[in-house]
């Protein structure tokens, strides 16, 4: 449970325009749809997605470490790895046990034989979008495990888009008209309060020392 009293403590250390921030951005924030990554290479990559997940929402991004390990790249992720929870795991495998387990269904963003275009998504099932390495796409366990296949429509020579832009595009059409929807897409009133908690220790300076001089107090 959130300890509320320091919740309190902590909000008095922030500024209105801070606060009234953390209010409007919640308030979109979402757990309906996450995004997940499969060994990218290119950590530029991995970094422009979580980045593409803050501006559109999404609150959860995982990612598949399973043959590259990287560091995300502060400069492209422009601070979105203080305000995105970022789920790591060492097999898709692992990956994909806890997707479903929380009541997602994964989707392959990849050409298929029975693919879904972007529009006729049905965006009112829980959903976790899964993006491929740069060359080789998805891997087979991904594909095999699958549980729908969606396409971005394109209409010119090229035939694929880069990782980032892919996120962008799907992301941007499917929360639009997940808002659209009766659907409570939003976080819980608790989900809501941990990130409130948790987003103050992120921004406030020396965190640490003033929550230990709160509990120390409160003895």
């Amino acid at each position: 449970m959130t300890d509320l009293k320091l919740l309190e403590h902590l909000e008095t250390y922030l500024t209105e325009h801070r606060k009234s921030r953390f209010h409007d951005v919640l308030q979109e924030r979402t757990k309906h749809f996450t995004v997940a990554t499969e060994d990218v290479y290119q950590l530029h990559n991995t970094s422009a997605v979580m980045r593409t997940c803050d501006v559109f929402g999404i609150q959860e991004v995982n990612i598949v470490e399973e043959v590259n390990s990287k560091s995300i790249d502060r400069e492209i992720a422009m601070g979105a790895q203080k305000w995105v929870d970022l789920n790591r795991y060492g097999s898709v495998k692992h990956c994909i046990k806890d997707l479903k387990q929380n009541g997602y269904q994964i989707v392959a963003t990849t050409p298929h034989t029975d693919d879904c275009e972007l529009y006729d998504f049905d965006v009112t099932k829980k959903s976790c979008f899964f993006f491929g390495r740069e060359t080789e796409g998805l891997s087979k366990e991904v594909l095999d495990e699958a549980d729908c296949y969606l396409k971005i429509p394109m209409v010119g020579f090229t035939e694929s888009l880069n990782i980032s832009v892919s996120a962008a595009i799907i992301l941007q059409h499917v929360t639009s008209k997940l808002k659209k929807t009766t659907i409570n897409w939003q976080l819980t009133a608790h989900e809501i309060l941990e990130k409130r908690l948790d987003w103050c220790k992120k921004t406030i300076k020396s965190h640490d020392e003033i929550v230990e001089r709160f509990y120390e107090l409160k003895k």
